[in-house]
């Protein structure tokens, strides 16, 4: 309430030392005329100061700023992917009896351009995954979701990623999975109903992994070729991908 009343003083104030002054330059001068002419002038200015100002240099100054923010949080997604995103594709991964469709087709991304990591992206989140029961034991996902729950926690509380959608929608699936697999006391003897219930929270997780995972490949392969070329080296969906640089014959 101070605020608003502040604000409406300064606005008598100033608005009367523009009558004052221009008053005494009529005191003077005695040119109506001379005022009005410039002060039409200037009001007409005002309104391509307002769209200089306001509409070219504010947009270009949140662009360069979104620019700044995006970039900072394609190294928190990196630093996920580093420690937990990489490896959790290459277990969810076996659970999927389709995936041999999904390795062949990202096992050669390397020299996609920006048009095929988003076609790509597109496709896989609408793609019907099979999550199979008994095709590998869930203690290994199990015991390596819980190692990784503190930095899942840290990431989550990270008020930054609320401007990444489709990253904090990624790390809750992860997050709720872990959660799901840590309340299980035998892992290795669920019911087919409850191995169900895992088996769609482990869905979730893929696809939002496996989509993110696009995106963030795109952005190393343009920003960051070096981040890139490790990336294809330990690609988790080439059964060839080797992080150690062959020798060339």
């Amino acid at each position: 309430m101070n605020f608003d009343k502040w604000k409406v003083a300064w606005f008598i104030i100033l608005l009367s030392l523009s009558v004052i002054f221009y008053g005494i330059h009529f005191a003077i001068f005695r040119d109506a005329h001379h005022i009005f002419l410039y002060l039409i002038g200037d009001i007409a200015f005002v309104f391509i100061e307002v769209l200089l100002v306001t509409l070219i240099l504010h947009q270009l100054l949140t662009h360069r700023e979104k620019k700044v923010r995006l970039n900072k949080l394609n190294m928190i997604i990196g630093a996920f992917f580093s420690e937990v995103g990489t490896k959790l594709l290459k277990d969810l991964s076996a659970f999927d009896m389709s995936t041999g469709n999904i390795k062949e087709k990202l096992a050669q991304c390397k020299g996609w351009p920006e048009s095929d990591f988003i076609d790509a992206g597109k496709r896989f989140s609408q793609y019907e995954y099979q999550i199979s029961q008994g095709v590998k034991s869930l203690t290994g996902l199990q015991s390596f979701l819980k190692d990784k729950r503190v930095m899942l926690l840290n990431l989550l509380q990270n008020s930054n990623l609320l401007e990444h959608e489709s990253f904090s929608n990624l790390l809750w699936s992860v997050f709720h999975l872990a959660e799901e697999l840590k309340a299980r006391d035998d892992i290795e003897n669920l019911s087919p109903s409850d191995y169900k219930h895992i088996a769609g929270d482990m869905k979730r997780a893929y696809v939002h992994l496996i989509t993110e995972w696009l995106n963030y490949m795109n952005h190393l392969r343009t920003d960051y070729p070096y981040l890139f070329s490790l990336a294809i080296r330990t690609n988790p969906f080439d059964p060839e991908a080797l992080p150690e640089i062959e020798e060339e014959m």
